[in-house]
């Protein structure tokens, strides 16, 4: 300690109470409360590389600031001086939000307050030696100290994520309106794309993809996890990913790992500028899986489904069509109806060949020959039409991909 330091002759009483021991203590402390800021403040810069900034006064002084506010915290809190620990605890919030502000994580900053404490300490106890206090003298100081040392901590945390929840939030809005610049129809400016990509933290790519999936609910813990790369959006049905460069390295299997167990679809790889369209299709081949047209076996790819999404673009245009072309098997009784119909299907798909009509169909030859007839008889001179066999196939094709109702 300094010199000059008072020192006792004779030890306290042991009935002394510990208030007033501890009053003593901190009277005989506050003198050197400035050497004790300097000295922490001193290995503070010494041993946390975070907070070595000599030729940033600034920011020294907020360092110098922090350590004497600590201790005179401490202080008024020990002396029950009725110190308001709001303000307290406010300060050091605003200390956390400042860490995060500065992109570090918490580590230096909790061993700056272990430091704090510990040259603190040692000091401490040196004028309590000096003083031949009783050793519960310390105990308590001790005590209290390290309560202290606890609740800034707390608050400095609760600061701290606090802002990183902010940061996190502000960053996800930023996201969630770029996936909607990215998909709007008509698509907007690239300027304006560029502009919001970049605030977002998010690397234009030259290609995207959207995937919509069926998440189940709404909780967090049911929500696929994407790859940070990735943008999605999961508060509403269905949630939107749009998927950077898909045809790149390891794409497909991120895309498949992120949704494997979930209801999905893929739209086309499609330019910036053309993000509405893929979750037009992504949209589209969905609702055909929800229906039970296209099979519901996870993350559906809609390049692999190109012309059943052509087929179900306009199912009102396709039902007109199949009442125009195959409005004379209206005539004809269910079930008969029914086979004819496929019969007609199958021998349109297989080039008219009635061999392979009856190997596809397993029946006899003899069996597609009379059906055959009776086509004929149904619709006669049509059936050597090929514009009327093209959209006859096309709306049996439609109809037979329909699931059938209950």
């Amino acid at each position: 300690m300094a010199d000059g330091a008072p020192t006792r002759t004779q030890p306290p009483e042991d009935d002394t109470p510990l208030e007033a021991l501890l009053a003593e203590l901190l009277d005989q402390l506050r003198p050197f409360m400035d050497e004790i800021t300097e000295e922490v403040v001193r290995a503070i810069r010494t041993e946390i590389a975070e907070y070595a900034r000599p030729m940033d006064e600034t920011y020294m002084h907020v360092v110098n600031r922090g350590v004497a506010q600590a201790l005179e915290g401490f202080v008024a809190r020990l002396s029950g001086s009725g110190t308001d620990w709001e303000d307290i605890k406010a300060t050091y919030q605003r200390i956390g939000r400042g860490e995060a502000d500065e992109g570090r994580s918490l580590d230096s900053f909790q061993a700056a307050l272990r430091l704090g404490a510990r040259v603190t300490w040692r000091r401490v106890s040196e004028l309590v030696e000096i003083q031949r206090l009783p050793p519960h003298v310390l105990i308590a100081f001790g005590e209290n100290m390290f309560l202290h040392l606890d609740e800034m901590a707390a608050a400095t945390t609760s600061g701290y994520t606090e802002a990183r929840l902010h940061a996190a939030g502000e960053l996800q809005q930023r996201r969630s309106r770029l996936i909607d610049l990215l998909t709007a129809d008509p698509a907007v400016s690239p300027e304006a794309v560029a502009d919001l990509a970049r605030t977002a933290q998010w690397p234009l790519p030259r290609e995207i993809a959207v995937v919509v999936t069926d998440h189940a609910g709404k909780s967090d813990a049911v929500r696929p996890i994407v790859p940070p790369e990735f943008l999605a959006r999961f508060d509403g049905q269905p949630g939107v990913i749009v998927v950077p460069d898909p045809e790149g390295p390891g794409r497909e299997r991120a895309i498949t790992g992120a949704l494997r167990g979930l209801r999905a679809a893929l739209g086309p790889t499609v330019a910036l500028d053309a993000g509405a369209r893929s979750l037009r299709w992504a949209r589209d081949a969905l609702d055909l899986v929800r229906r039970g047209v296209l099979p519901d076996t996870g993350l559906v790819r809609c390049a692999d489904h190109l012309a059943t999404l052509l087929l179900f673009h306009d199912e009102d245009l396709v039902d007109a069509l199949a009442r125009q072309r195959l409005g004379p098997l209206d005539a004809v009784r269910s079930p008969h109806r029914e086979r004819l119909a496929e019969t007609l299907l199958c021998w349109l798909s297989c080039a008219r060949n009635a061999s392979e009509v009856a190997q596809r169909l397993a029946v006899h030859p003899q069996t597609v020959r009379y059906r055959l007839r009776q086509l004929e008889e149904v619709f006669g001179e049509q059936l050597r039409d090929p514009t009327v066999q093209f959209e006859m196939q096309v709306a049996l094709r439609t109809l037979d991909l329909r699931p059938s109702p209950d």
